[in-house]
């Protein structure tokens, strides 16, 4: 297996991981508590992967740590739960699924990375692919659910482009930075679910269960993957990824709930998942001169150069709707 391919399929677990935290939350942890749900994931594993790394924020890395956390954890999380409760059905994962375009514009100015026309591609057909699956015909578009829920996906945008083009201070492993962004998001949470919840939720067995796979497998794990792949592949190829969330948890809610997915539903699959093939597929480079293009081999693609060298070396998301991140 190429190195590009093994980034890729690394990268793909997280989505996969975000798409379970609908069944966990809604089988195993205490309900209407989202904040602390979030607070409660995204703190304890900033904390732990602190821990073992051991590395620390230095000079501007601090408040372009925060800022990160805000943007990917923070800022995302309660954005994603008030668009979850304002909004039936799965109109906030459609909203949600809208990132790769959002990406595929900040890329183009933030970082001059001009998308790949498969993945431009992709980023157009998977939203329309993930509204097929997820949304019902009482769908509504509430003003203030419509403007979280694409203030949520702006949120999280910026911050994986923010994550590419300051890529890691020197020598500084992917697990350092995942752990800066994660304990101040979870920093952030905390206060305004305590203000917003009262005091956290006492958890049972299965909420205990509930919450360490959320923390270990759905955020420590799940955005070390996804914050490498950002520094390793192009950035719209990367978000075109996360259309397996909601994807991931409708199949689980049709094979553990026993959800009905019909015809309309499995179409919405197909053009999702072909989208997310084709956001893949490597552009074909232009001929050489006096070379025609039908004669021309394409170069196996690798990764895109890490982000890490710009600076010298770059969620808790259990919402109703099915969209998780």
């Amino acid at each position: 297996m190429s190195r590009g391919a093994a980034d890729l399929l690394a990268t793909a677990v997280a989505p996969v991981a975000w798409g379970t935290t609908y069944l966990v939350t809604s089988e195993l942890l205490p309900p209407d508590r989202p904040l602390w749900s979030g607070a409660i994931r995204a703190l304890p594993a900033g904390l732990l992967l602190l821990a073992l790394t051991r590395q620390c924020p230095n000079g501007g890395w601090w408040w372009r740590a925060a800022l990160l956390g805000a943007l990917n954890i923070g800022a995302f999380f309660p954005l994603l739960f008030l668009a979850a409760y304002r909004l039936p059905g799965g109109t906030a994962a459609v909203l949600g699924a809208a990132q790769p375009l959002l990406v595929a514009g900040l890329t183009g100015l933030v970082i001059r990375e001009r998308p790949r026309p498969p993945a431009l591609l992709a980023a157009a057909a998977a939203p329309l692919g993930v509204a097929l699956v997820v949304l019902r015909p009482d769908a509504g578009l509430d003003p203030v659910g419509v403007a979280a829920g694409l203030a949520g996906a702006a949120a999280m945008a910026a911050g994986l482009v923010l994550t590419r083009r300051w890529g890691r201070p020197a020598g500084v492993g992917i697990l350092a930075a995942t752990s800066w962004q994660l304990t101040a998001g979870g920093l952030m949470i905390t206060p305004l679910a305590l203000a917003l919840e009262g005091p956290p939720p006492a958890p049972d067995g299965p909420a205990l269960l509930g919450y360490a796979w959320l923390g270990l497998a759905g955020t420590a794990v799940a955005y070390a993957l996804w914050f490498r792949g950002a520094a390793r592949l192009p950035l719209t190829q990367v978000s075109v990824l996360g259309a397996l969330s909601p994807l991931t948890a409708a199949a689980l809610g049709w094979l553990v709930l026993g959800q009905a997915l019909g015809p309309v539903q499995l179409a919405g699959f197909a053009v999702a998942v072909t989208a997310t093939v084709v956001g893949q597929l490597p552009d074909r480079p232009p001929p050489r001169a006096g070379q025609p293009a039908s004669t021309r081999r394409s170069p196996a693609p690798g990764p895109a150069p890490s982000g890490a060298a710009v600076d010298s070396s770059r969620s808790a998301t259990a919402a109703n709707s099915g969209v998780v991140s």
